[in-house]
């Protein structure tokens, strides 16, 4: 079980927790705990960096003061037994002691000290959470990431654990099932020589699929603070409904293109051991959620989801030596590939010297760069950028066998007047993808989602 930042944001919450998971433990399952920060710790401790690198120390030391606060008073207020809340406070003061002697010794960001100071979130939390299992009647323990053996590449900031991880997990993990639920840090794994590392924004989900895979769990439950997978963006339509049944691929494809219940790549481990995994909401924990599974299920609308990612931009290689110029679009993908950068859709035209492609906003700079640095004058003639995008994505499994369901989106979109930038429908049987103006991508999601009735979707 996977509880994220606002499941476990204050006493109330973790106590509903503590209740969800003594529940099944007194059920007989065994079941191993994974947290994530609690809600707002990430984005204090982004901003205690910020001020790090402007030399702005009493401004870090001021926030790490509210973080101290913070825990220490959840921690008063959720334990009874006085033994336990002497026991916390002791680990808080120890653990937000390590903190602010890294903000006086951190004058030199670089990515290995910067995943350092990301950690501490889920270092503070995993305690209470353990604390208040405990506090009501069941043996808990908590370790970190790394004590729980999640090993990964030298990835900072976005570390994949590596193989090595099943053994060393099962070997710190299974042994404590006999006795206790172990309470274990998400987000946090270290690279082979020690250092820790991190797993991304969202990364506690990757990290339970993960640990679900070492030790083989039954099924690998997400608790979160919505009913489930949705059919798009409930904040942009009202009508959103909870998938009950969705296949991994699907999942996949909603979550790498925008939904944000879902790590993006937390499903490849349950993949590989073919572990169902399960979405539910800590608000609501009667409610089935979503079941993710191996077998995929084609409906009569073929569409099951619609998706969003704003947080992207475009980088056009342009030059009349494009055409007919082998390996441009190769010499691309290794300048870009070079720094880092995922190409998330890639566009090229017989009639038109030019490359179009699809990167994270956050890349953009980068990317521009490292493009302008590859190719030479006589290559191309200009890189430029447009950040006013956004991908839409239509999920369903059996698109490609389907006639009709990319006229359909199109003809929605037409019928909007919205125009389309950039199209990606390849073999994948899953998804189409485009590329429109970031204030048309509501307008589009409302209705696509109207025109394959997805609102009907879960009656």
């Amino acid at each position: 079980m996977k509880f994220g930042g606002t499941s476990v944001k204050d006493a109330e919450m973790i106590k509903k927790v503590a209740l969800i998971t003594k529940e099944k433990y007194n059920e007989g399952v065994e079941v191993v705990v994974v947290v994530s920060a609690m809600s707002g710790t990430t984005d204090q401790l982004l901003q205690i960096g910020e001020n790090l690198k402007k030399r702005k120390k009493q401004k870090a030391h001021d926030l790490i003061n509210q973080i101290e606060d913070r825990h220490k008073e959840t921690a008063q207020k959720l334990l009874s037994n006085n033994d336990l809340v002497d026991s916390v406070l002791g680990e808080v003061d120890e653990i937000i002691g390590e903190l602010r002697l890294l903000a006086e010794e951190m004058d030199n960001f670089i990515d290995r000290s910067f995943d350092y100071l990301m950690s501490f979130g889920e270092r503070l939390s995993a305690p209470i959470v353990s604390a208040a299992l405990q506090d009501n009647d069941v043996p808990s323990t908590h370790l970190t990431g790394r004590e729980a053996g999640v090993i990964t590449n030298q990835c900072y900031g976005s570390a994949i654990p590596l193989s090595e991880s099943n053994k060393r997990i099962k070997e710190s993990v299974l042994p404590l099932l006999n006795e206790s639920i172990p309470v274990i840090t998400g987000f946090i794994g270290c690279s082979k020589n020690g250092d820790i590392t991190t797993l991304g924004r969202g990364g506690s989900d990757y990290s339970a699929s993960t640990i679900g895979r070492a030790i083989e769990a039954d099924e690998i439950w997400i608790w979160t603070d919505v009913d489930g997978l949705l059919t798009t963006d409930p904040r942009v339509v009202q009508d959103a409904q909870t998938l009950k049944r969705i296949s991994y691929r699907e999942a996949m494809e909603l979550s790498f293109f925008g939904a944000e219940v879902l790590h993006p790549k937390s499903i490849e481990p349950a993949i590989e051991k073919n572990i169902p995994v399960r979405v539910k909401n800590t608000f609501n924990p009667s409610f089935e959620g979503t079941l993710i599974v191996k077998d995929e299920e084609k409906i009569e609308g073929v569409v099951k989801g619609v998706s969003a990612e704003r947080d992207v931009a475009l980088v056009n290689i342009s030059g009349i030596d494009i055409i007919g110029t082998p390996g441009v679009a190769a010499d691309a993908f290794s300048a870009l590939a070079e720094s880092d950068i995922n190409v998330i859709m890639i566009s090229t035209g017989s009639s038109e010297p030019i490359i179009s492609l699809l990167v994270k906003e956050d890349d953009l700079n980068e990317a521009r760069i490292s493009l302008e640095n590859k190719f030479s004058r006589n290559k191309i003639e200009n890189v430029t950028t447009d950040n006013e995008v956004s991908v839409i994505t239509v999920v369903g499994s059996g698109m490609a066998g389907t006639p009709g369901v990319a006229g359909k989106v199109f003809t929605a979109i037409g019928e909007e007047k919205i125009n389309i930038i950039m199209i990606s429908q390849g073999s994948s049987e899953y998804n189409i993808s485009f590329v429109i103006r970031n204030n048309e991508t509501d307008k589009a999601l409302r209705k696509i989602h109207n025109v394959f009735d997805l609102d009907k979707l879960s009656k």
